[in-house]
């Protein structure tokens, strides 16, 4: 699995744990201020289609060893 794909996974995890978790009409509401990991995650991935830097891509390539993805997604070089 790349990079790329893996970011894509986990972005679209995270939007739908923390809308699930922070909408009071949700079965497993915990607390409104969930919704700022959704703000963050959205902010993040807006912020890298410009810039080309993405945390979590750097941790995967560093850390993992996992390769770049192809394409030219906004979170792979």
């Amino acid at each position: 699995m790349t990079t790329e794909r893996f970011i894509r996974i986990f972005a679209g995890a995270m939007v739908l744990l923390s809308l699930g978790l922070g909408v009071r009409g949700s079965p497993v509401f915990v607390s409104p201020n969930f919704l700022w990991l959704t703000a963050f995650v959205g902010l993040n991935l807006f912020q890298s289609g410009f810039t080309r830097l993405c945390p979590l891509e750097t941790l995967l390539r560093r850390v993992f060893k996992m390769p770049s993805g192809e394409g030219g997604a906004a979170c792979s070089r």
